[in-house]
């Protein structure tokens, strides 16, 4: 799948790469009303990474509806909706209005972006996650996936909290919280201070959450950071993810997508499979 607010919403990216051969498509997260975002920069590279502060720019619901979810819904490649609530009743009048749209095929909650206000408040505690995700269940019968935050003391919980309350999925990971400063000007870079950092650098920490939910959840889990690459997305597989997200790489290589799918063949036969669900989840780990 392509990461959320990585592929624009779509239309963009369909003279690049062949959208009905990807596993699905998030785009931006919406909200309910429409946000200007925060304040520049909003983007900075760093050392294997990128920080951004976008701050969940977007037109809100009902924009989306009316002039991207046309599109999207008549594409043949799964539309999995990323959700962005300011409270609970929110996140949950945001599920009953899109359970009713044809085209939406899953809701992604985005309870982990670190760039706004609150934006990680039903992310980081366990009792919050279940209530969020058990009233959004209440309210539609769209599959959910938890798109959950690595800046935790213990994912497992969150992961575990968010399986109990209903989800049918889990994403791991959205960004690291992280910054960047200019010493001369004794300043940020970025206009919100601190940022989410993705790319390369959080892939192993992305990797280890992972197999840590692995262990302890039976739900699907969506592996996402860092992945660039085959070797990438055969880690996360192994390590337990049953499918994954490209996110950064897609700036700089719109058609990552499509040279992972066609490797993919090759690297399964390489380990005695031919589909995706014999390997999840066999990686051995070292007696300890």
């Amino acid at each position: 799948m392509v990461a959320s607010g990585t592929f624009g919403y779509a239309r963009e990216m369909e003279n690049i790469v062949d959208l009905s051969r990807l596993g699905g498509i998030v785009p931006k997260t919406i909200t309910s009303r429409m946000r200007k975002g925060n304040a520049p920069w909003r983007t900075v590279e760093t050392s294997s990474g990128l920080l951004n502060s976008i701050g969940l720019d977007n037109d809100g619901m009902e924009a989306f509806i009316e002039h991207h979810l046309p599109y999207l819904a008549g594409l043949s490649t799964p539309l999995i909706v990323s959700v962005a609530g300011e409270n609970l009743d929110d996140y949950v009048a945001m599920a009953r209005r899109l359970d009713k749209e044809t085209g939406v095929d899953a809701l992604e909650l985005n309870i982990s972006c670190p760039n706004v206000a609150h934006g990680v408040d039903y992310g980081n505690n366990p009792t919050q996650c279940e209530q969020v995700v058990q009233g959004v269940r209440g309210a539609c019968n769209l599959p959910i996936l938890a798109k959950l935050t690595p800046n935790v003391t213990n994912i497992v919980d969150i992961a575990a909290a968010a399986a109990a309350a209903g989800a049918d999925a889990v994403c791991l990971t959205n960004t690291l919280l992280g910054m960047a400063v200019d010493w001369r000007k004794k300043r940020p870079l970025l206009g919100n201070n601190v940022g989410g950092l993705s790319g390369p650098a959080i892939k192993p920490v992305a990797l280890r959450c992972v197999y840590q939910v692995s262990q302890a959840v039976d739900i699907p889990i969506v592996g996402i950071g860092g992945i660039a690459c085959l070797d990438d997305t055969m880690e996360f597989l192994v390590a337990g993810a049953s499918a994954v997200q490209i996110g950064t790489a897609n700036y700089y290589d719109p058609t990552i997508t499509m040279k992972i799918i066609d490797e993919l063949p090759t690297a399964l036969a390489q380990l005695g499979a031919d589909r995706i669900e014999q390997i999840v989840g066999s990686i051995k780990p070292n007696p300890t």
